[in-house]
């Protein structure tokens, strides 16, 4: 894909790191007994202290010194800030055919730790939107760590998880968020608030694939089937079936929170193949 050529977030970016950036850098490991479980516990999702426990927002803490723009050296700013602009444009347009203002979120990217609106987050926890103050967060090694430990790797792959994290920040200009986490609270059990998480998860998949379906049809990113590929064979990759047999050598369904990984290619696909938001209702599905 041609991502130098898709639009400027237009200082959407919020740079708070130390160093890092695209494959070639360092891998962040969890402090919760490995990367692959911090994977399982939480990976491309809502952080899970508001959406599934419904937490509060915390003062924030001294921050490193952000900035909203890099130099044009700066690939890995550049590769962000241009997806995350190509994201804005796509939903901006759905929301106006809808008669919807879209609000753009913010994408800070981070090295280590940082704050959120959603608490303190360090690189274990992998990228995540933070709803209490419209924000995605995502450290720079992240990408590597696709590349190193689940062959999740190239430009199409890394562009589908911001735009699985910006399919957050729709479902909560939508309300859906909102209506999950009340849906949760009142769940009978565990495995029925884990559906609802799942229902989530996905639908932010098939968001992904609504932006990638508006994406290819210009010719500025020159989207191939190559490209398809690795978002498909990345959606594969972080399935629950897919990660709880790497980290735990066997496979509990009712503690899915994310989809299988045939379902989270199946959503994906749905919202490429159609371009359709409304065609994305994966809580009626479930």
């Amino acid at each position: 894909m041609d991502w130098k050529n898709l639009p400027s977030s237009g200082g959407g970016v919020q740079d708070r790191r130390g160093g890092g950036g695209l494959p070639g850098g360092g891998i962040a490991v969890g402090g919760i007994g490995g990367l692959v479980i911090a994977l399982i516990a939480m990976f491309f999702g809502v952080d899970p202290s508001v959406i599934l426990g419904g937490g509060s927002q915390t003062a924030p803490t001294q921050q490193s010194q952000t900035q909203s723009s890099a130099p044009a050296d700066d690939e890995s700013f550049q590769f962000v800030d241009r997806i995350l602009g190509s994201t804005n444009q796509v939903w901006t347009g759905v929301f106006q055919q809808s008669g919807r203002v879209y609000t753009k979120p913010t994408l800070v990217l981070f090295s280590g730790g940082t704050t959120s609106g959603c608490g303190n987050a360090d690189s274990s926890v992998g990228p995540f939107y933070c709803p209490l103050d419209n924000k995605i967060y995502l450290d720079t090694s992240f990408f590597a760590t696709m590349q190193k430990r689940l062959g999740g790797g190239g430009e199409f792959a890394y562009s589908y998880v911001i735009a699985h994290e910006v399919g957050h920040h729709v479902q909560n200009e939508l309300g859906i968020a909102d209506q999950v986490e009340r849906a949760q609270r009142q769940a009978r059990s565990e495995a029925e608030s884990n559906r609802y998480s799942v229902a989530l998860e996905l639908q932010a998949d098939c968001f992904a694939g609504v932006w990638a379906n508006k994406v290819r049809g210009t010719e500025a990113a020159n989207l191939t089937d190559a490209d398809i590929m690795q978002a498909l064979n990345t959606a594969a990759a972080i399935g629950d079936d897919a990660l709880q047999r790497q980290g735990r050598g066997y496979v509990v369904p009712d503690s899915f929170t994310h989809g299988s990984s045939q379902q989270r290619v199946t959503w994906f696909k749905r919202g490429f193949t159609g371009g359709d938001a409304a065609q994305c209702d994966t809580f009626k599905a479930s």
